[in-house]
């Protein structure tokens, strides 16, 4: 294992970046100083008065709050330059909350960043380059590992890389014995069939077959029909890297499925309003038969819901139960940047420096957070000793995939328009044809501002997305 991740980590010199999910979670925890960045403060600690320099730093991550607490605390404790970090985990409209803070200029001083948002905060003018900062070593240790429009956008560096996700589906063992199933499905009708069963046999004790977080839809479809369709064959979200267009007719083949399970009764009733957490905590209740998710989901069930439950996850089931791709590995090449309205970079930076320190990465690491890889930190780094994680390990299956254009179109998105398939049924070929004009005549005017790229790859292996 230790191999086929230090290859990863190497691989990445020949990757692009690609768009990932993370958790997007809620509630607010705050660790460190409670006091805001008062005005007026300078670029260095005010020795002068002493008085210390405050930072702020937000995140969306919920998974490993309390360890990053932790180092905070130590940080505020130890750091010999006066510096007090504030911790803040945001809601699940963090890039609403930032965009608010930007505008009203009362941002925070350091942000967690991931590649489904940093082009889109540096398109918006929201983060310093930290290119001035970087010394040799640093640039020895995270330099393979520099992708143009993930972490570097027109040659200047915003982040570096720490960790990538893998996607499984997390399923509770004891309700599939209980329900006489043996393994974790392989194809989308053995999980229809699989969730139906686990239904009929517990729902007397308020206990369903499948879950997923549709109180926001693309949240919820983009940690689950992404992976099923990477391992089918297919670029995740909906974007067709042979022609360089979107086609989201293998999307809509999944969702049949999906619309199957709720015609069957199969899903949590009232996932319609359900956030990640509260669906978390019905699983770690033993009220979910399974759901698909990152592999920060050991260590949720470590620290935020603790559970007796005997669980695991399995690679994610594909169309036809056959392995036609590779599971992609999402949110890699991301982690911390600086605010452009900070006016204490260089503290910031001292922050950001202590966080990408040697032990910290490979504790984070082996704590399950998040799979490292920096090819340094990888060849240190143990296998993380956290129940549950042994089924998200980066395996013969999992790699990473182009990137795809980001692009929003007029209308509903392609998450919102199938959900509202699902609940309230219509024509399938219609919404397809319907997404994919919005979407490729959104792509095109995109492409002609320069802000987006779709060349077609006729040659492209789903099997070797990266053309190892």
């Amino acid at each position: 294992m230790r191999k086929k991740w230090l290859g990863l980590g190497l691989s990445l010199v020949l990757a692009v970046g690609i768009a990932g999910c993370g958790g997007n979670d809620n509630n607010n925890a705050n660790g460190g100083s409670t006091n805001g960045k008062s005005e007026g403060s300078t670029e260095t600690p005010t020795a002068e008065t002493g008085q210390p320099v405050q930072l702020k730093y937000w995140t969306d991550d919920r998974h490993d709050q309390e360890y990053i607490k932790e180092l905070i605390n130590k940080f505020n404790e130890t750091n010999e330059d006066n510096i007090q970090v504030e911790l803040t985990v945001m809601s699940e409209n963090y890039t609403q909350s930032v965009d608010i803070a930007f505008s009203s200029n009362q941002a925070p001083d350091v942000l967690r960043l991931k590649s489904a948002n940093t082009s889109g905060f540096v398109k918006k003018g929201y983060l310093a380059p930290i290119d001035e900062y970087l010394t040799d070593d640093m640039n020895t240790k995270f330099g393979s590992l520099l992708i143009d429009e993930v972490n570097r956008f027109d040659g200047k560096v915003y982040t570096l890389a720490n960790t990538g996700l893998t996607l499984r589906l997390v399923y509770n063992k004891d309700l599939f014995a209980k329900a006489g199933i043996e393994n974790p499905p392989v194809s989308l009708q053995e999980m229809v069939d699989d969730a139906k069963k686990i239904t009929e046999v517990g729902k007397a004790e308020g206990i369903y077959g499948f879950a997923l977080n549709f109180k926001n839809p693309k949240q919820a479809f983009d940690r689950s029909i992404r992976e099923i369709l990477s391992l089918s064959g297919h670029q995740g979200l909906g974007f067709d890297l042979k022609t360089g267009q979107f086609d989201f007719e293998p999307y809509a083949q999944v969702i049949e499925y999906f619309k199957q399970m709720y015609a069957d009764g199969s899903i949590l009733p009232g996932a319609e309003a359900l956030d990640i957490d509260p669906l978390r905590a019905q699983f770690a209740a033993g009220k979910i038969g399974m759901y698909l998710s990152f592999s920060t989901e050991p260590g949720v069930y470590m620290d935020q819901f603790p559970t007796e439950i005997n669980w695991g996850g399995a690679l994610a089931p594909t169309l036809d139960g056959q392995i036609k791709g590779t599971s992609e590995i999402v949110s890699a090449g991301t982690w911390l940047g600086i605010s452009a309205q900070s006016a204490n970079k260089e503290a910031a930076w001292k922050f950001i420096q202590y966080m990408y320190g040697d032990e910290i990465l490979k504790t984070y690491h082996e704590k399950g957070f998040g799979i490292a890889i920096v090819p340094s930190i990888v060849e240190q780094a143990k296998e993380p000793e956290i129940g549950g994680m042994e089924g998200f390990l980066v395996g013969e299956h999992d790699s990473l995939w182009p990137v795809s254009p980001n692009i929003t179109p007029e209308g509903s998105n392609y998450a919102d328009a199938f959900f509202k398939y699902i609940l309230e049924g219509g024509d399938t070929k219609a919404i397809t044809e319907d997404l994919n004009t919005r979407y490729n005549a959104a792509l095109s005017t995109a492409v002609e501002k320069g802000e987006a790229t779709a060349t077609p790859n006729p040659a492209f292996d789903p099997t070797k997305p990266q053309g190892e």
